[in-house]
């Protein structure tokens, strides 16, 4: 157990040391809360423009960062010959691979949770054509965003810490007390009177969306332990794009009793049970109930892509 904690944190210290990283989560939520401030003309439809733009935001974030920092964490490492370097100690491969996996599916989860706080504040900030952008809750969000970076510079000027690490968390951290202020302790009011509240039905669409990132997060590992960055971007963004059309492709003639079919439908990753930006339209919600059995979905799907990744790494050659 304490070869595969000290794999998981080591990995999750890696990634978030990872500029790119740095770079999707900050422009991520930076995009995202400025998507509040641009008038759409959308007949009223303004807010759930942001809120759908908001959460595509967040899934599509999410599969680069899955892409880039499984091969930063596998495919990098068995080119440098770290993979050899850990293996050669009482670690098993198995160890190595899950432990691998722990700690990417951590800094997912921050990715995500730093990609909510900036879509919750955005629903919050949404307006139609009879407001206006509020360029005071903008400038709060980017003024933390930007203390956040200062203050990791002060910390590697003076102190000699990781920039890119205190970057992330300063950044994550600073922006969520913020957007926590504005939502929780400012009174901003509408048009027609009503005060403005944040949409919390986005949280288990953002659930959801974790979930997705976890099985791409899983898919990638399994193709890092072979490809390299390129092909692997290439081969995630073609299962995702084969799951958001399954329904059509494989799902129609499933229910007609075509057995490959059915085959193909079962194997392939259905994202549309796992992105349900729609399901928030005209005042709808998500149960918590579904999300619990998505959960059960995404950890049969993730086991499976898992078992996947340690039969090809297993004979991988690493010298």
């Amino acid at each position: 157990m304490r070869p595969f904690v000290t794999i998981a944190v080591n990995a999750f210290l890696e990634l978030v040391r990872q500029p790119i990283y740095l770079l999707l989560l900050s422009s991520s939520g930076a995009f995202i809360v400025f998507l509040a401030a641009v008038p759409y003309f959308g007949l009223g439809e303004d807010p759930k423009l942001v809120k759908d733009m908001s959460l595509a935001v967040t899934l599509l974030s999410g599969l680069l960062g899955a892409v880039l920092c499984a091969s930063s964490s596998v495919a990098q490492e068995i080119r440098t010959g770290t993979a050899l370097t850990v293996l050669a100690k009482p670690v098993g491969r198995s160890v190595f691979i899950l432990g691998k996996y722990a700690g990417l599916a951590a800094t997912l989860t921050l990715l995500t949770a730093s990609n909510l706080v900036a879509t919750l504040l955005a629903s919050w900030m949404a307006f139609d054509a009879y407001g206006s952008a509020d360029i005071q809750a903008l400038a709060l969000y980017y003024g933390a965003g930007i203390a956040g970076y200062a203050t990791a510079g002060f910390l590697n000027f003076f102190l000699r810490r990781p920039f890119v690490a205190d970057a992330v968390l300063g950044f994550a951290l600073a922006t969520a007390l913020a957007a926590g202020y504005l939502v929780f302790f400012t009174q901003k009011q509408l048009p027609f009177g009503e005060a403005a509240t944040a949409d919390w039905r986005i949280l288990p669409a953002a659930v959801l969306i974790l979930f997705a990132l976890f099985v791409l997060a899983a898919l990638a590992l399994a193709c890092s332990t072979r490809l390299d960055t390129i092909p692997t971007l290439a081969v995630c963004t073609g299962l995702f794009a084969l799951g958001l059309v399954s329904d059509y492709l494989f799902g129609r003639p499933a229910s007609t009793g075509q057995w490959w079919a059915q085959i193909l439908y079962d194997l392939t990753p259905n994202w549309q049970q796992l992105y349900l930006a729609e399901a928030l339209e005209d005042k709808g919600t998500i149960p918590w109930a579904y999300v619990g059995r998505a959960a059960g979905y995404s950890a049969s799907l993730v086991v499976a892509a898992l078992s996947v990744a340690l039969i090809l790494f297993e004979d991988r050659e690493l010298g």
